[in-house]
Parts: structure tokens; C-alpha cells; sequence
């Protein structure tokens, strides 16, 4: 099907095979069976829509710990090179739950959180609160007293407040607590303007030229042990040139700081991307971390410094392209537009489980998933159900011209960010979460009924929620 429109992402082109998997997108398992349909995990999208439904978030189980492996070996492989030492955090707000963060764990990587909730997550799934990290820019005293009596490894102070607070909190409880200072360096990646945190008309951390005069106010409180600088440059980041040069200018605040006292860390953050359409290419994990610790070992030789023990948070990179979501197609409507015609491809689900397209912009791919079909490829826009004309899931995807009612529609990289941005717009139930691996399948986020949802209103009638239910039910006053 032929299109005049004028807004087609630049990158996006007609495939030769518009049933082909990009192999950069999907889970290493990913494959078509023989009867064409989608399998990951062992398993076929059109068995795991009939047992769980749809819209459903699948999780490879060994892509995300393949991927948490991968990780930890080649910074710990660029640190050894480099005469020092590594800790690998697993960014939980990506994606957090107690079997995802048994994975990570047991891969080797500690644990960042960010609020009091991520914290019960991770210690409810058995962390040791040695390798915790607890951030945010805005703790509360609450949360603060939690992460201190837990004894969690390192608190990131991210405010001038923030070190009084932390202070006492350690002292009561009689704890001397190790911090960290988070930074802003002023390199931000080029990438989406929310994306980007480091520059400096943002929420997060103190001005680099602060590091030195707020180091030493920390040094000053006997129940706080400081760690070093933190920064974080931003998301979705291909290339390592972003973190080398934050890397260098922390590092003559590293300096300063060392010359009154020993500063054994550094921690540069997170944010490594991952390929969301064919055209992403982002370097291979292993490039990344050897380009980083030339930068650190460049800039410490430079200053005359030892090189510091260093840490860093990926979570996108980790969980994202473990995670592909199942939805089925409801109808079909092409809209005359630009002199060409936008075809609209409505799913059962939306922004109400992924909320990146509508916050971001950003852009996905999806494939067929319950067969292959020999139609012609048709650029289409895959949306949601939802009463909102942002609700898009897939921006532009040339889908195979034949799709329609009750296919399954499958779309890669989806383990990051969208269950934790996930929501109940239009009183929309979330998704249940379901693990696959080596052809068995289990749940490990229970998903929510309309039952559900009517509970939490207390301003309903016992027998409106004890008798609600879908359909003609719903109608006839027949109990769920």
C-alpha cells in the first residue's frame, strides 16, 4: 500500500521481509516456528496469549541475565585493565520486581533504587542492603530512616539539604552511613530533552563547582563516610564519548577533593541505550566500558591521581531487550491524510502500558506474531484503546497489508520502563508480567482485573463491586 505521508521517520524503510525479526531488537531466543508464529523463551506468542491474554509484558528470563553477565564482565574486564575495581548496580527503575532482581543479584550486580517502595522490592527478594543504592531528589525523612536502619550500602545525596538530613537520620540511629555527592557535569547525551539529566536547569544534584565545598561539609559529620561524586549524563546514550567527558570533568573535582582526603570512588551513572528500530546501533556494551576507563585512566594519570574504584547503573540496557509485549488487534482504519491515507492499526492495550511514545516520543518497531503472511508491507500507525489522540504505541511500522482483527502483534524492547510507567488510564486494568524460559512460563507480576480497580473506590456500593463484571453480564446484573 502505497503512502504520500511526509512525517515517516527517516531510518524507517520497507523491508524485503516484512516477516523478518531484526536481530538487534528481539531476544536472542526469538525465532518463528514452523507454523510462522512468534516464539520466545521456548514459547509461542499465540499459546502464551490464550494462557495469560493480552496485552501481555514477556520477559526472557536468560536475555536478562545473559545481558546482567555481559555487563558486569566487560566493565569488570575494562576495571581489571585499568588497576581497579568495579560495582555494576542494577538501575531498578527500569524494571523492578523480586524475581528480576533475584536475576541480576545472582548474576553479580547490586541493586539502585530510588524510593521507599523500590527498597521493600529489594530487600523483600533477599538483597543484601550492603549492596544497595538509594537515590532520588527528593527522599523523605521516612525514607531516609528506612534506608539507614536497613543499612544500605551508600545513600546519593542530592541536594545541600540532603546532607543534614542523612546525618542525622545516621545518627540516631547510630550508624555511620556511607553517601555519595551526585553532580551535574554539564554534558548532557543528545537525546530527548527529558532524557537528558546532567545538564544544568534540571532537578537533579548540586553544580560541579560545589563538589569541593559541600565534600567537605559531608567529611564534617562523623556518621557520614564519604564515597565520591556521582554523576548521571542522561538515557538511551550509543557511544561512550558522553560518559569519557563527564568522566574528565569530575575527575578535577575528584582532585580537589583528594588533596584534602582519600576519595576511593567514582560513579559515573547509567543510561547505556539499546536498539528500539532498525536503525539504532548502539556500540556493543564492551566498547562502552574500554572507551569509559580509558578516559578515567587518561584523566587520573594526567592529575597524578590513583585510579578510583568505580561504579556504574544501567538498567535499560539490561532489562529492555528482554521484554517483548503481546497484544491482539482490534480494528482497522485508514484515514485520508497528506494526499496519502495513515493506516491505523487499534490494540488492545496503549499507552496505559507503554506511556514512552506519548512522554518521549519514542519510536518502536512490531511485528506480526501469530503467523507470517505473504501480503505486501503497509506503513502503519499501531495505537491504542484509549480516549486520548496521543495513545500510540508504534509511531510507523510497515506491517503486512493482510493484518487484522484477532492477529497478535508483537513489539521488542519493551522490558524497560513500561511496566514501571504503566497506569490505569480509562480504568484500564495493567498487564500481568509473565517470565519465559526454556519453554515453561510463569508469572511474576500478577495482572489486575477491573475487580481490582473497583476495590480501591470506597465510594462505591459493596453490590456494584461484588456484581461488576465485562459484557452482557455486566448488563443482566449477573455476579463476576
Amino acid at each position: 500500500m502505497a503512502s504520500a505521508l511526509s512525517d515517516v521517520p527517516s531510518g524507517l524503510v520497507a523491508p524485503d521481509d516484512v516477516n523478518g525479526l531484526v536481530p538487534q531488537l528481539w531476544p536472542e531466543s526469538a525465532h518463528r516456528d514452523a507454523a510462522g508464529r512468534l516464539v520466545v523463551g521456548g514459547l509461542d506468542a499465540a499459546t502464551l496469549a490464550a494462557r495469560f491474554g493480552t496485552p501481555l509484558y514477556v520477559v526472557d528470563e536468560d536475555e536478562a541475565r545473559g545481558r546482567a553477565r555481559r555487563t558486569r564482565l566487560a566493565f569488570e574486564s575494562a576495571a581489571a585493565a585499568a588497576g581497579t575495581d568495579v560495582t555494576v548496580y542494577y538501575a531498578g527503575k527500569a524494571f523492578l520486581s523480586g524475581a528480576v532482581v533475584r536475576w541480576v543479584t545472582e548474576e553479580g550486580l547490586a541493586v539502585d533504587v530510588c524510593t521507599g517502595g523500590e527498597l521493600a522490592v529489594a530487600l523483600g527478594a533477599g538483597v543484601d542492603p550492603a549492596r544497595i543504592g538509594f537515590h532520588g531528589n527528593n527522599k523523605s525523612l521516612a525514607e531516609i530512616d528506612a534506608a539507614v536502619a536497613a543499612g544500605v550500602g551508600a545513600i546519593v545525596i542530592d541536594s545541600e539539604i540532603e546532607i543534614e538530613r542523612v546525618a542525622a537520620a545516621a545518627a540516631r540511629a547510630g550508624r555511620r552511613q556511607r553517601v555519595r555527592l551526585r553532580v551535574n557535569s554539564g554534558v548532557h547525551a543528545s537525546t530527548h530533552e527529558f532524557l537528558a539529566t546532567a545538564h544544568e536547569d534540571q532537578k537533579f544534584g548540586v553544580s560541579l563547582d560545589r563538589a569541593a565545598e559541600l565534600g567537605a561539609r559531608i567529611r564534617g559529620h562523623e556518621s557520614l563516610e564519604f564515597l565520591g561524586l556521582h554523576c548521571h549524563i542522561g538515557s538511551q546514550i550509543f557511544e561512550a564519548p558522553g560518559f569519557a567527558e563527564s568522566a574528565s570533568r569530575l575527575l578535577a573535582a575528584h582532585a580537589e577533593l583528594s588533596a584534602a582526603a582519600p576519595v576511593p570512588e567514582l560513579n559515573l551513572g547509567g543510561g547505556f541505550g539499546i536498539a528500539y528500530t532498525a536503525a539504532d546501533s548502539p556500540q556493543p556494551i564492551e566498547d562502552i566500558a574500554r572507551g569509559i576507563l580509558d578516559a578515567v585512566v587518561a584523566g587520573c594519570r594526567e592529575r597524578g591521581l590513583p585510579v578510583p574504584k568505580l561504579a556504574f547503573e544501567p538498567g535499560r540496557s539490561i532489562i529492555g531487550p528482554a521484554g517483548v509485549t503481546l497484544y491482539t488487534v482490534g480494528t482497522i482504519k485508514a484515514v485520508p491524510i497528506d494526499g496519502g491515507e495513515r493506516r491505523y492499526v487499534s490494540v488492545d492495550g496503549g499507552m496505559s502500558d507503554n506511556a514512552r511514545t506519548a512522554l518521549y516520543e519514542a519510536q518502536y518497531s512490531a511485528r506480526l506474531a501469530s503467523r507470517t503472511s505473504a501480503a505486501a508491507p503497509a506503513l502503519s500507525r499501531v495505537v491504542g484503546k484509549h480516549c486520548e489522540s496521543g495513545d500510540i504505541v508504534v509511531d510507523a511500522e510497515y506491517l503486512p497489508a493482510d493484518t487484522g482483527p484477532g492477529d497478535l502483534l508483537a513489539v521488542p524492547a519493551t522490558g524497560a520502563y513500561c511496566w514501571s510507567l504503566s497506569s490505569n488510564y480509562n480504568h484500564v486494568p495493567r498487564p500481568p508480567v509473565v517470565a519465559v524460559r526454556e519453554g515453561s512460563a510463569r508469572v511474576i507480576v500478577r495482572g489486575e482485573t477491573i475487580d481490582d480497580l473497583l476495590a480501591r473506590d470506597l465510594g462505591l456500593e459493596p453490590t456494584a463491586i461484588d456484581t461488576a463484571a465485562t459484557g452482557d453480564a455486566a448488563t443482566e446484573g449477573t455476579p463476576a
